[in-house]
């Protein structure tokens, strides 16, 4: 979708909007939206970040998925100046004028630190958020350094983007999200958030993501529910697999899991790597009962269109 095509669709007459999820685990489905409401996400959004009219906002996502929609209607609500550029992985590499917001996926930033003179123009972003993925701990490093806001977002297609964000720069970086001011975050019986957002979504949402709540409101995920390997009784979080194993794999990786007759799940890792050196980076790094009892290598990994792991895919490909 072109922003000509997406500005009829939002001036037209209907109330809803048509999305669809990222389909990071399983296929992408289809949303109907309100648009008011996401004309309140785009407020609370511009509101905490401190925007003012006539800003600069950088479009450099594409529109076929929430995050591009928002920066739009974020400028339509907030009169920002838009500036578009193609979606692609380099989105700062022809740009010449200043941004005082952009929004980006991890690929981007990790893309743009990579070339100096991109990474300078991303320096210089006067408010950047980042979502779609997670940041490593290595990037999270480097921005730490950065002299204006880098925000990690949290939220989903559901919410019309993101609900809560945590600070990646300045001495304020944290782990912990803090939620919007209209924004309500709670527990479910298995340690789920559930997000009470009722000016982006009409009911309580119960998320998958396994997360710690302080008293203040501010949470930090640990892992989804659905990225649980049951093996042998003991239940191993995907994501925490994948964090022991980022420093010493120089390789492309994701853990995924497979059918099991004695385990019931047996824990797999697909990688570009060969066998020998991916099993014995995990045999030296991992705890036993961590260690993946079979290895796939593959010519890529699965991601969705917005890159993120194909979590789907990934463990039909283990089967």
């Amino acid at each position: 979708m072109d922003l000509e095509a997406f500005l009829a669709e939002w001036q037209n007459d209907s109330p809803t909007l048509l999305v669809h999820t990222s389909g990071s685990t399983g296929k992408p489905k289809p949303l109907l939206v309100e648009k008011h409401r996401m004309q309140a996400s785009a407020r609370i959004t511009c509101e905490f970040l401190g925007l003012k009219e006539g800003d600069k906002a950088l479009l450099c996502m594409p529109l076929d998925y929430i995050a591009g929609k928002m920066m739009v209607v974020r400028a339509l609500q907030w009169h920002l100046q838009l500036i578009v550029v193609e979606p692609c992985g380099h989105p700062l590499k022809a740009l010449s004028e200043h941004v005082d917001f952009a929004a980006m996926v991890p690929l981007q930033v990790y893309n743009s630190l990579q070339v100096p003179e991109e990474r300078e123009r991303l320096m210089q972003i006067g408010n950047l958020i980042i979502g779609g993925g997670a940041i490593d701990q290595e990037m999270a490093d480097e921005l730490r350094a950065f002299p204006h806001p880098v925000w990690s977002t949290y939220g989903m297609t559901e919410t019309l983007s993101h609900i809560a964000l945590r600070r990646l720069s300045g001495p304020q970086a944290s782990e912990w999200y803090t939620p919007f001011p209209t924004v309500s975050v709670s527990l479910s019986a298995d340690g789920c958030l559930v997000i009470d957002a009722p000016q982006v979504c009409s009911q309580r949402l119960v998320t998958n993501d396994i997360a710690e709540l302080r008293d203040d409101g501010c949470f930090r995920i640990k892992g989804r529910k659905d990225n649980v390997i049951c093996s042998g009784g003991l239940k191993i979080q995907i994501e925490e697999v994948e964090r022991l194993l980022k420093p010493h794999l120089d390789g492309e990786y994701m853990i995924t899991k497979r059918k099991d007759e004695r385990l019931g799940e047996a824990v797999v890792l697909l990688t570009t790597l060969p066998e020998a050196n991916a099993r014995a980076v995990c045999e030296q790094v991992l705890p036993k009962h961590w260690r993946p009892r079979f290895y796939i290598q593959t010519d890529r990994l699965p991601l969705t269109e917005t890159g993120k792991p194909a979590r789907y895919e990934a463990e039909r490909m283990a089967q």
